[in-house]
Order: C-alpha cells, then sequence, then structure tokens
C-alpha cells in the first residue's frame, strides 16, 4: 500500500484539513487542545493529520453544528473509540475460540478413534 493511500499517516497539515472540511484552523487547534483528536507533529511542530482524524474532526464539526458541547463531542468519540476496541477484543476472541473448538473436535475425533480400536471391548482382555 502507499503511504498516501495508508489510513494511519499523518500527511495533511492544518491548513490542508481547515480547507477539506471548510473549518477555520482555530477550530482544529480547539480540537486539539480540548484532545478530542491529537495530531502528530512534524519535526518542525506542525500539527499533521491521518485520515481516521479527519473522519474524527468531520463527525466532530457535524455534532458541533448540531449543538453539541465539545466536551460532549470528546465524551461520545471516546466512548465509540471503547466500543471499537472491545469489539476488536472481541472478534479476537472469537477467532481464537473457533481455533480452539475445532482443535477440541479434533482431538475428540482422535480420541474416539483411539477408543473404538483400543477401546474395551478387546478380546485379549478376557
Amino acid at each position: 500500500m502507499e503511504p498516501f493511500e495508508e489510513e494511519n499517516i499523518p500527511l495533511f497539515t492544518v491548513g490542508q484539513v481547515a480547507e477539506m472540511l471548510a473549518v477555520k484552523q482555530a477550530f482544529l487547534r480547539r480540537v486539539d487542545e480540548l484532545r478530542v483528536v491529537s495530531p502528530q507533529r512534524s519535526a518542525g511542530g506542525q500539527r499533521r493529520y491521518t485520515r481516521v482524524e479527519i473522519r474524527i474532526i468531520r463527525q466532530v464539526v457535524s455534532m458541533a453544528d448540531e449543538g453539541m458541547t465539545m466536551s460532549a463531542i470528546r465524551r461520545i468519540i471516546e466512548l465509540e473509540q471503547e466500543i471499537a476496541e472491545v469489539s476488536r477484543q472481541r472478534d479476537e476472541l472469537v477467532a481464537r475460540l473457533t481455533v480452539v473448538s475445532a482443535e477440541r473436535d479434533r482431538l475428540a475425533l482422535r480420541l474416539s478413534t483411539l477408543l473404538r480400536r483400543d477401546g474395551p471391548d478387546r478380546s485379549d482382555e478376557e
């Protein structure tokens, strides 16, 4: 994947994001100060936004336009991120459980085969 296609590479400046979303640069700095998003900094100290952060800021703009406060917006985004992490963990656990279940079934079949072959109805034990 090319760097400019990667979702989490900080490529976009404050000016670029402000122009993309039709917001003032001061709004973006405020979003950063309130830690709604925390863009990385370039070597020169300039904010650099990822595509993921731009999507979050777009959501912030929409919620702010609906009259929500920044603290409420920040909390909603935090909760959404927590839900996403819990969902990721759940998916990981489901995948691990699937592997364990398949292994259990494989071992049960092997044990069943062994018991049938070497089970209690062997004639040499009588």
